[in-house]
């Protein structure tokens, strides 16, 4: 059996990382707005053309890493550029954005029309774990879809995993997002206020992760960034704010009055006023030093 036309569309930070894992093993169609990331494509073997309907045409599989589900709407119904202006009956896309569960099943009846199909596929782990094919992927889809595009996934990474129907694998990205972010201001709270009162915080940050109030960011930010000249997250701020919110709009009924997601969103919009959407997500670990009264990042404030 012959394999798959494989496309892709949005070569960023995260989708580039992922497209070239897929280099591996299959001859890949892309776009992106950037041509310094189409001619980085180019020069590894790929087929570089203008537009999503271009890719649509070249593929029977394409894959999309965006920003925001606006984007990939746009990139799939655009006007004469649209991948639906290229893809045939049959096709299927595969979205790996953090992107909007309702969007997401709203687009999919959409194209339903059309004979295409779209599912979600999303990540997370971040640009090391996709170089190095460890990151985990939530396929939301019928069984028929992901046994068509799991060995193509699987060559990113063995960790794929079908976590229910379209629009599943988003929800779940969601929620894995937000407890992350509040991980993180968890962790940086907990070790300013140690500081504040006195105690070595890369003392705390080791006692911590030995005890039961270890998380990822205990475990890799401090050791790895925080402590550190590697200060930078390459994530921003917005693209934080962005899946908190997302998370944020499935708690309503009884989760309304529970949910902490109100709270961690509040903060990182406090980080966006002072930083900016483009800032840095470790750039939120000021506000606490500040509050500690004491530097306790290695890179100067």
């Amino acid at each position: 059996m012959s394999k798959p036309r494989i496309g892709y569309v949005g070569l960023g930070v995260m989708g580039g990382a992922l497209a070239r894992r897929l280099l591996r093993e299959h001859t890949l169609t892309v776009f992106d707005l950037s041509a310094e990331r189409c001619a980085e494509f180019a020069a590894l073997g790929a087929i570089v053309v203008g537009s999503p309907a271009e890719v649509g045409a070249a593929s029977d599989i394409v894959l999309t890493c965006l920003p925001t589900s606006a984007q990939v709407k746009e990139v799939i119904f655009g006007d004469n550029h649209g991948l639906i202006r290229g893809m045939q009956p049959g096709g299927i896309i595969v979205d790996q954005t953090s992107g909007a569960t309702s969007e997401t099943r709203a687009m999919a009846e959409t194209l339903s029309a059309s004979g295409i199909d779209l599912i979600d596929g999303p990540v997370s782990g971040g640009p090391q774990g996709a170089d190095a094919g460890t990151i985990a992927i939530m396929v939301g889809g019928t069984d028929a879809q992901y046994g068509r595009v799991a060995p193509v996934l699987q060559v990113i990474s063995p960790n794929v995993v079908h976590v229910g129907p379209v629009g599943a694998g988003h929800t779940l990205k969601a929620v894995n997002n937000m407890m992350s972010a509040g991980n993180r201001l968890l962790a940086f709270e907990a070790v300013s206020l140690a500081a504040a009162n006195g105690l070595d915080p890369a003392i705390v940050v080791d006692v911590i992760n030995k005890s039961s109030g270890r998380n990822s960011a205990t475990l890799g930010t401090f050791p790895n960034n925080i402590f550190t000249d590697n200060f930078e997250a390459r994530f921003t701020l917005a693209l934080m704010e962005k899946d908190v919110a997302l998370a944020n709009d499935l708690a309503s009924g009884d989760f309304a009055s529970l949910s902490l997601a109100p709270t961690i969103l509040r903060n990182y919009r406090r980080a966006i006023e002072r930083f900016g959407r483009n800032g840095d997500l470790h750039d939120m670990f000021r506000f606490y030093e500040e509050a500690a009264g004491k530097q306790i990042a290695k890179k100067p404030a």
